[in-house]
Formats: structure tokens, C-alpha cells, sequence
């Protein structure tokens, strides 16, 4: 804690002053995010920081492995879907983006079933949700690192997929009001890479 109180410390005395009219804005007006990122939970992977947005213009989740369960509502309890719930109806952003990152340790998990089904009680059955994209990332063949990768990336696109199972999600992207995107980042290089239309991640020019 006293690291994070410096650090607010170094906020108050860098930042606060040339964002304070911002800040007050954002608390008279209420927020109106342009975008919302569904990202890792990965403490690397932070889409304030990587698209240096400013605060207001990302509505943010985050979960193991950037995942979007499909569209199922029933007495359980849903974090994601009542965030997207939230931004879609009420907030009304213009774009959802999927954020995927490489070296994932829920994809790690997914990949090594047996052992994650020793070592957690929660991990495993969340990850479940991502088999679709571990058997094609596998039957697409190659090494342990191949694999790993690309089933990072087809996570992202089991989350999009699963993105149009909600209902007033599809109709806003029918109608053109909402757009959905795929991005990946890759953290030694510090690479951003978005899914074009054929389903291939391509480098982002920085």
C-alpha cells in the first residue's frame, strides 16, 4: 500500500493540476467512453497505458484471459456480461475492442489442463471457455511456443464470436452504431497487432 500512496502522492503533484478541469468535467457530466477494452487481467497489459488514453475515454474490463462468455442470462453471477451490459445500454460506446497479450498465464492454464485442474478452484472451469480456441490454436500444429501464441490470439476471437450472442450487441453492429475490434499485444516487443478482416493479426505501424 505505501507504494500505491506514493504513487498517488506523484499524481497529486505531476498530474493533478493539468488534469483537474477534466476531472471535474468528467464528475458534472458523467462518463461517455468512446470505446470499451475487455483485456487480461495481466498487470502488463494495461489499456489506459497502451493507447494513452486519457480518463473517460476507456471503459474498462478485465478478466483471466480476456474472455466474453456467450450470451446466457440465468441466476449466476456475470461480471463481464453486466459490464458490456452497462457500456452497450447505458454508456453507449461506439466500439468494443478485445485485447489479447501474449504470454497469458490463463492461456498457460488451458494448455495444461491437469495441472491448473490441481492447482486451482477457479482458473480451470473459467478457462473452459476458451477450449474452442485451444483445439484450433492445436490443430493448427507446431511448437509449445506456436501454439501458445496463436491460442492467445484465437482467444481473442472466441471473445468476438461469443461478443455476437448478445442480442443488443448484434443489433447495434447490424445497424452500424457499434464496431467490434481485435487487437493483441505483444509485451517484450511492445507490439501492437489488430485482427484485419481475414482473420490474420497484423502489425500496427508506430
Amino acid at each position: 500500500m505505501d507504494e500505491l500512496i506514493e504513487g498517488y502522492r506523484r499524481f497529486r503533484a505531476q498530474n493533478w493540476d493539468r488534469q483537474r478541469s477534466l476531472f471535474r468535467n468528467l464528475a458534472a457530466r458523467g462518463q461517455r467512453p468512446h470505446t470499451m477494452v475487455i483485456a487480461c487481467s495481466d498487470s502488463r497489459v494495461d489499456p489506459a497505458i497502451l493507447f494513452d488514453a486519457a480518463p473517460g475515454e476507456i471503459f474498462s474490463v478485465r478478466n483471466v484471459a480476456n474472455l466474453v462468455p456467450p450470451y446466457g442470462p440465468d441466476s449466476q453471477y456475470h461480471g463481464t456480461s453486466a459490464a458490456l451490459e452497462f457500456a452497450v445500454t447505458v454508456l453507449g460506446v461506439d466500439n468494443i475492442v478485445v485485447l489479447g497479450h501474449a504470454q497469458c498465464g490463463g492461456v498457460h492454464a488451458l494448455l495444461h489442463e491437469e495441472e491448473t485442474r490441481r492447482n486451482f478452484d477457479f482458473v480451470g472451469l473459467w478457462m473452459r471457455l476458451a477450449v474452442p480456441a485451444r483445439e484450433r490454436a492445436i490443430a493448427a500444429g507446431g511448437d509449445e511456443a506456436a501454439i501458445q501464441r496463436r491460442c492467445e490470439q484465437e482467444t481473442v476471437k472466441e471473445s468476438l464470436m461469443n461478443l455476437r450472442t448478445f442480442p443488443w450487441i448484434a443489433e447495434r453492429v447490424a445497424d452500424g452504431r457499434l464496431t467490434l475490434y481485435g487487437a493483441f499485444f505483444g509485451i517484450e516487443e511492445g507490439q501492437l497487432f489488430r485482427l484485419d478482416a481475414k482473420g490474420d493479426f497484423v502489425a500496427v505501424a508506430s
